[in-house]
């Protein structure tokens, strides 16, 4: 795929990993949209991708909403004719154990909310599938070289703390694999479809933390620092000019040793 002339959709693309990827795109020669919740960070991220020449089109959703979901993929079409390449960043993290007894008297006092966990479940395993479907719905009509991908995380294997997330993230995880087979059954070849699974990423989330904590977390990857977004971003473009790369999930995490580790 020449991702020059191509149009991109990028979900959570007003921050992190989601704006570097559209960024990224962008200086490459895509055409961008931009899906997430917040107007006034889609037109920042919009107007820097402008100043750089590029051009990008942003669309306020609720990428679990079925509704949202065809609007952002009915403007892509009116606008720029196309869709060749989705990535699914949109996600949101909720932590929590499972339950937690009283020190005192040893009896559970706590547990993870209801809450928490839909919240997860409706934002990561929900948003990313309904906006895959229905990309692959037009990817499909169109006829379009076109690239599938979603964003699980190394936590895919399991971080105490992260039933929730982590169960999407797993989940996400078999979605190429499974999707990739479903286009073969049904003999759709213009569609490939990846997962990254990032490792800790310099968003402000981990950027912005305890500098000890931080420090705690870095002693477990080989690669002494934070992955940069744009490292991530990078990995993407290369999966949509290799096309032999299909049909899996590739990690990119600075070499984790042990993940389950920083969860004390």
């Amino acid at each position: 795929m020449d991702i020059k002339g191509s149009v991109a959709l990028i979900t959570g693309a007003a921050s992190g990993i989601g704006e570097a990827i559209a960024m990224d795109l962008s200086r490459r020669g895509a055409s961008v949209v931009l899906v997430d919740r917040s107007l006034q960070a889609l037109e920042r991220v919009e107007k820097a991708i402008q100043a750089n020449g590029g051009e990008a089109l942003s669309c306020v959703a609720d990428v679990t909403s079925e509704a949202d979901t065809a609007a952002f993929i009915e403007a892509t079409l009116t606008r720029f004719h196309q869709l060749n390449i989705v990535v699914t960043c949109a996600g949101i993290i909720r932590d929590g154990l499972l339950i937690s007894p009283d020190k005192q008297t040893g009896q559970v006092t706590k547990k993870l909310e209801l809450d928490k966990w839909q919240q997860v479940m409706d934002v990561n395993l929900t948003g990313t599938f309904l906006t895959l479907r229905d990309s692959a719905q037009a990817m499909a009509n169109g006829g379009w070289p076109s690239l599938l991908v979603a964003i699980s995380s190394v936590n895919k294997v399991g971080q105490l703390g992260q039933i929730n997330y982590s169960s999407t993230k797993a989940a996400i995880a078999l979605m190429p694999k499974i999707l990739v087979g479903e286009f073969m059954l049904k003999g759709i070849r213009n569609i490939r479809a990846v997962a990254i699974a990032p490792g800790y990423t310099a968003t402000n989330l981990l950027t912005q933390m305890n500098q000890d904590a931080l420090n705690q977390i870095l002693a477990d990857v080989h690669l002494g620092r934070l992955v940069e977004p744009q490292e991530i971003a990078a990995l993407i473009a290369h999966c949509a000019e290799n096309e032999a790369i299909n049909g899996t999930t590739l990690e990119i995490t600075g070499g984790l040793c042990h993940p389950h580790s920083i969860a004390k």
